[in-house]
């Protein structure tokens, strides 16, 4: 019989879903399961879990018909489960790495009913908190098992289903299931500790417990709150029905209902004021109506405060003392603002007079009316007319002309534009005053700092790239990538947001884990694709011809990304050689990240006829219709190239290193769009043999282009015109 049986219900998790799954199945203990049922869900959910039950064979996934709730989705996986324990874990939440060796020692050892876990808090700026074990046990348990009633404190740890393993018969015989609606673990998770003979406790961190800044009910205000009493009434229901079997332990349960409640109550992001009163009324009415007959252990302090006035049902009181907690608390958090903005960094940035007063011609042009046909676009921190915000704005010229579009640029870039775009000069009156008034902006990067969210205006995040290096907050675990990254900088950025533009559904996976806010995702494809799926014939001879490449000439175009950890990267090979390979007729392009445009250092000597660098082209669309072979490593680019569906080769070196430095959302030479080469020699090789054309490579390409390219179709940017500036749902 299987050890571990992993329960993972998913609705709308698609952004976490995967970083779960890898955390149970690359653990070293592995007689295990994991039942994933799709309750439902109408994001990828369904389709991650039946992509790893594909590839694993320890993956069942269930797909319910109808959403049922998490309560009901776990009782679905618990009926289906076979292990002889089942660990109910939360799609968003992950395992710590190799915790579950000692987890299975322990369950081998002492055969426990309940076994109960430890957690941190994994918040959303990377910081973690540790839960209340070291609290409630202030020496180590150890293994050896209890009832509650031994060791009562025990009630006292956090009340979840994913932070505790339990066997699957104890399960079975006392008809412990989950009941529908919010808190729904409050009746199984008590109910369980009073029924088991057999508690354990593991003083191991194995959960890293997600605190989403988005999505999460406990973050979500709203009258299914209430849902809490009834999941309460349930547990004190069935301690009636078992009588004096559990009596001696109401109080301890007792209180942690009132302290369940109160902490309810008190969360301005679940309570919406106008429901405090009535809140607070159904916690005093339960309060007299379970109360034990010989009282129970009444918290000291504030918190025992609290508990006097419940049971006197004194709100207004409360409500008074509540105020003048959040007033404190305002105040130490209004002080310590002040004392971050008073530093030397920040007075310097204060004599800068000229910042200083375009920032305040800004703030005078957001007094005035905002532009109802203004549109502002910009690509590449004002590097000029490029990308998907291109793209949409030729749309819109076609499909919206009443808008004008006017584009923010660098001065050095002014001489890229197309004839006819209109445009203002980064950094002046003009553009800030563009800024301030338009009705839209639109960029794939954000816009600086001081920009305001006016009411009324658009904000549209197009991005440039389907991740494979990870991004946003995810680069938090990844301190050198993310060196002199202001996070909470970021998100002010990122809530600014009202759309965020994805190419597939795997970037809008993790667009949504990496950058969590309120904004709508359309996912429609990548709007600067559409010329590759639009163009003829006629024009790839035109940019060939413009590029000084012959029509019989084959073409590898190299662009590798960025490396944080390795400034002024350099091509790890010999073009000399390659060229060799490729035969007289070949031709090698070299494009250097869009970072290093202002860092421009000669290609060592090579064939000049045969190598060019096409860094500072305006267009990297052009240099990708005009290549026969991409060659990249761990770029967006392969994304983009693979619409055209011509050889590609990922080369990559230094997977290991860049993997620990930057960190990568999955593995590309595992999956890769085409031929992999790790070796100078290997890439040379490919090209010498014909591999880079092979079968295989042919293979790779098409089940890479049916994953990430099916939205590129001609009409991205169609879509989001319409979308965004037409107002067509």
């Amino acid at each position: 019989m299987t050890l571990i049986s992993f329960v993972v219900p998913a609705y709308r998790v698609q952004g976490y879903l995967r970083e779960c799954l890898d955390s149970i199945l690359g653990q070293p203990e592995t007689d295990i399961e994991v039942i994933g049922v799709d309750d439902c869900s109408p994001d990828d959910s369904g389709d991650i879990l039946a992509e790893y039950a594909a590839r694993d064979p320890r993956v069942e996934v269930i797909r319910l018909p109808e959403n049922v709730g998490l309560g009901p989705a776990r009782n679905v996986g618990l009926d289906r489960a076979t292990g002889r324990y089942v660990w109910f874990v939360d799609a968003d939440d992950w395992l710590v790495p190799d915790c579950l060796t000692a987890v299975a020692d322990r369950l081998r050892a002492t055969r426990p009913d309940v076994l109960v876990v430890d957690h941190v808090r994994a918040w959303w700026n990377d910081t973690t908190t540790r839960s209340g074990m070291r609290e409630v046990f202030a020496e180590p348990v150890g293994p050896e098992t209890f009832r509650l009633r031994e060791r009562p404190a025990a009630a006292r740890l956090l009340h979840t289903a994913w932070n505790r393993l339990l066997r699957r018969q104890f399960l079975l015989d006392n008809g412990l299931r989950f009941f529908p609606g919010w808190y729904e673990d409050v009746s199984f998770s008590y109910p369980a500790l009073l029924a088991a003979e057999r508690i354990g406790v593991l003083d191991l961190v194995c959960v890293n417990y997600r605190q989403r800044r988005t999505g999460a009910i406990t973050r979500t205000r709203g009258d299914r709150h209430f849902e809490v009493f009834d999941q309460w009434h349930r547990v004190f229901r069935l301690m009636d029905e078992w009588g004096p079997a559990v009596d001696e332990l109401r109080p301890v349960v007792f209180e942690r209902m009132i302290w369940h409640y109160l902490t309810v109550l008190v969360n301005s992001e679940r309570i919406a004021p106008e429901l405090r009163p009535r809140f607070f009324a159904r916690i005093s009415e339960d309060y007299r109506r379970w109360l034990p007959p010989g009282g129970y252990p009444v918290p000291a302090g504030a918190e025992g405060l609290k508990h006097r006035l419940v049971a006197t049902g004194r709100w207004r009181t409360f409500r008074a003392l509540r105020t003048a907690y959040l007033a404190r608390d305002a105040a130490g958090r209004r002080v310590r603002r002040v004392r971050r903005r008073v530093t030397p960094a920040a007075r310097r940035t204060a004599r800068r007079g000229r910042d200083v007063v375009l920032r305040e011609y800004y703030r005078a042009e957001l007094r005035r009316p905002v532009d109802p046909a203004l549109a502002v676009y910009a690509a590449y921190w004002y590097r000029g007319y490029a990308c998907n915000p291109a793209a949409i704005y030729e749309a819109a010229r076609r499909l919206a002309p009443q808008i004008r579009g006017v584009w923010i640029v660098r001065r050095d870039r002014v001489g890229t534009l197309p004839e006819g775009v209109e445009y203002v000069v980064a950094g002046t009156p003009a553009a800030h005053r563009a800024l301030a008034r338009a009705r839209w902006l639109v960029n794939n990067v954000n816009f600086p700092d001081h920009v305001r969210k006016r009411p009324g205006t658009v904000h549209v995040q197009t991005h440039h790239g389907t991740p494979i290096k990870v991004m946003g907050l995810d680069q938090q675990r990844y301190p050198v990538g993310a060196a002199g990254v202001d996070f909470a900088a970021l998100l002010r950025r990122v809530d600014r947001w009202d759309y965020s533009i994805t190419s597939n559904s795997f970037s809008t996976q993790m667009w949504e884990r990496a950058y969590p806010a309120e904004y709508t995702t359309l996912e429609v494809g990548y709007p600067r694709n559409d010329r590759l799926v639009t163009a003829g014939t006629e024009e790839v001879l035109r940019i060939r011809a413009e590029l000084g490449l012959g029509i019989g000439e084959q073409v590898v175009l190299y662009a590798p990304t960025h490396r944080e950890h390795l400034p002024g990267y350099r091509p790890p090979f010999d073009p000399d050689r390659l060229l060799d390979a490729l035969g007289p007729t070949g031709r090698l392009l070299i494009r250097s990240h869009y970072f290093h445009d202002r860092d421009r250092r000669a290609l060592r000597q090579v064939d000049r006829e045969r190598v060019h660098d096409v860094s500072g082209h305006p267009r990297v669309e052009d240099l990708y219709l005009a290549a026969d072979v991409l060659v990249t490593d761990y770029s967006s680019a392969m994304f983009d190239y693979a619409v055209l569906d011509r050889p590609i080769v990922v080369y990559a070196p230094d997977l290991q290193a860049y993997r620990l430095a930057r960190g990568v959302y999955f593995d590309v030479t595992a999956e890769p769009p085409g031929a992999v080469a790790r070796t100078p020699a290997e890439l040379v090789d490919l090209f010498r043999s014909g591999a880079v054309r092979g079968a295989e490579a042919e293979r790779a390409r098409r089940a890479f282009r049916d994953r990430f390219c099916r939205l590129d179709d001609g009409h991205a940017a169609e879509r989001v015109v319409r979308r965004v500036f037409l107002e067509d749902v």
